[in-house]
């Protein structure tokens, strides 16, 4: 009998890290196979000199050389078994001239793109998907285009089942902010801007993997070029885990029957 699969589908290199690194640490102790698809290049994250991928000067073909070797690293630290990058380049953050790019994520084709990620999908017999919300947890434009691909891929696939959204519950995300701003932590983006509508009643499933924190801090550094993310894997191991600790997931679609369960396994119920 084939492994059970679990395929997550995120924008940019770090991400894996940052939003599932504790399901698919979990699930491949289980011997679930893990695959992600990282749709981006991450080009304009930030190069060798410091430069952000708006700023002059920056170095984009170096970043992106850069940031595959740490997606390498980092997929492997936290069990991903298989790794494809769709090759599209970041689109920047909203606002940026690189959104006009006709090759940037934002700007790509859903139909085709969601057809190619549901041949992945199925090629894998992959019955658990998991991407980002329609909020793109945070509003990046990369982050709201793989929720759009991923849900129609879905849709097109023959092997998936359920599809799955991180979220982080709007008490959990506000008592962290308070006590880390309080302890002079400097946060991302990505966590001062998150989108935090949720309450505990729009979560599906929570996944204890506090016993993981210490492997997502070192995922997290094994992207050391992104500096803006450098307070958290500095931070104190008690206040990581409060954050990074439970991982929240909100059922976005499934086709499997709606009266199973998912409780503390996104698995639940599904042979």
């Amino acid at each position: 009998m084939s492994p059970r699969t679990l395929l997550c589908v995120h924008a940019h290199p770090d991400d894996e890290s940052l939003f599932t690194a504790g399901i698919t640490s979990h699930y491949a102790e289980l011997g679930v196979r893990n695959v992600l698809v990282t749709c981006t290049l991450g080009q304009l994250g930030i190069d060798q000199a410091g430069h952000t991928g708006e700023d002059a000067g920056h170095d984009a073909a170096a970043t992106s050389a850069t940031r595959a070797a740490e997606l390498r690293r980092a997929a492997t630290l936290v069990g991903v078994a298989r790794q494809i990058t769709l090759g599209f380049k970041d689109s920047g953050m909203v606002g940026w001239e690189s959104n006009a790019d006709p090759d940037a994520f934002m700007n790509a084709d859903v139909e085709s793109t969601a057809k190619l990620i549901a041949d992945i999908i199925d090629q894998e017999s992959a019955t658990v998907i998991v991407t980002y919300d329609e909020n793109g947890f945070y509003g990046h434009p990369d982050h709201v285009m793989a929720n759009a691909v991923t849900r129609r891929a879905v849709q097109l696939s023959t092997s998936a089942q359920r599809l799955f959204y991180p979220v982080v519950p709007r008490g959990v995300l506000r008592t962290f902010i308070t006590r880390a701003l309080a302890q002079g932590v400097h946060l991302p983006a990505w966590v001062q801007d998150a989108v935090a509508d949720i309450d505990d009643q729009t979560v599906a499933s929570v996944m204890d993997v506090a016993r993981f924190s210490a492997r997502k801090q070192r995922a997290i550094a094994a992207h050391a070029s992104q500096t803006d993310n450098a307070d958290l894997v500095s931070m104190d191991p008690e206040l990581f885990a409060l954050i990074f600790g439970t991982e929240y997931y909100q059922l976005g679609w499934r086709r499997d029957d709606p009266s199973l369960a998912c409780g503390d396994d996104l698995f639940g119920g599904l042979r």
